[in-house]
């Protein structure tokens, strides 16, 4: 699904101007900045922010340097992200949440609306881990990308860790009924995610709603699983026989890598 793109930042409230806008800014643990993309958030100039800390220990993560809280120690420092905000707005429409996990903050409802009150449209990369405040922070998004891992009785054998799968599952479902656009996507790894497995995983998201499915291959970069990265399987993934099949179920399929 994709939403509206016409949308700018509108000029608003400027940090320098409000303390309280300012210190609101500052506490948002983000562990690392992308300045500019065309792809984190579909139709939107945007910067992404990438939030530290998640519970989840997915084997094929590449963004796992967030996985750990430690703000002191390996955050961006507090005065850059006004900063950043106040000299990218007119140039980018939006701001990219992503992770590690944003919902594993309670607080995250209180910086998206911080980000919104100067005038940008905000994204979610989440993997529903926190479906209750995930709910909460659904109505202050213009779009959200959800990773599903696996079919939600096998996530724990990508997530390590028991009871992942239900909380997925529950986090997908707030945002389907939210309305609000986005994007359904799948990290294939062949070790992980077998071809019946990732077909038995697209007939669960088909039952439950979801009409658009993008399946990525696996990349090695930031992966923390020696095993998976030297996989001699890596190149049996996504076959067209496969693609096909996915197909019949999701006519819009889009296969990544």
């Amino acid at each position: 699904m994709k939403g509206n793109t016409s949308r700018k930042p509108r000029a608003t409230a400027e940090p320098g101007d409000h303390p309280e806008l300012c210190a609101v800014l500052s506490e948002i643990p983000v562990g690392g900045i992308t300045p500019f993309t065309t792809i984190d958030f579909p139709g939107r100039l945007a910067g992404v922010f990438y939030l530290q800390g998640c519970e989840w220990r997915c084997r094929y993560c590449y963004n796992s340097e967030f996985w750990k809280f430690v703000p002191d120690a390996t955050c961006v420092s507090p005065e850059k992200i006004p900063h950043f905000l106040e000299s990218r707005r007119g140039k980018l429409d939006g701001i990219v949440f992503s992770g590690g996990e944003p919902t594993a903050h309670p607080s995250l409802k209180k910086w998206i609306r911080a980000v919104r009150s100067l005038g940008y449209q905000v994204a979610l990369h989440t993997n529903g881990m926190y479906p209750d405040r995930l709910g909460e922070v659904l109505p202050l998004c213009d779009w959200v990308g959800i990773d599903i891992k696996a079919p939600f009785d096998q996530y724990a054998d990508v997530t390590m860790r028991e009871g992942s799968g239900a909380a997925a599952k529950a986090g997908l479902r707030r945002i389907l009924s939210s309305h609000v656009p986005y994007e359904c996507r799948t990290t294939v790894h062949p070790d992980l995610l077998k071809n019946e497995s990732l077909l038995q995983l697209a007939g669960e998201l088909h039952d439950l709603g979801v009409r658009e499915f993008h399946v990525q291959r696996f990349r090695r970069e930031g992966c923390p699983d020696p095993e998976l990265c030297e996989s001699s399987r890596l190149g049996a993934v996504i076959s067209p026989d496969l693609q096909d099949r996915l197909r019949a179920i999701f006519p819009k399929l889009q296969v990544r890598g």
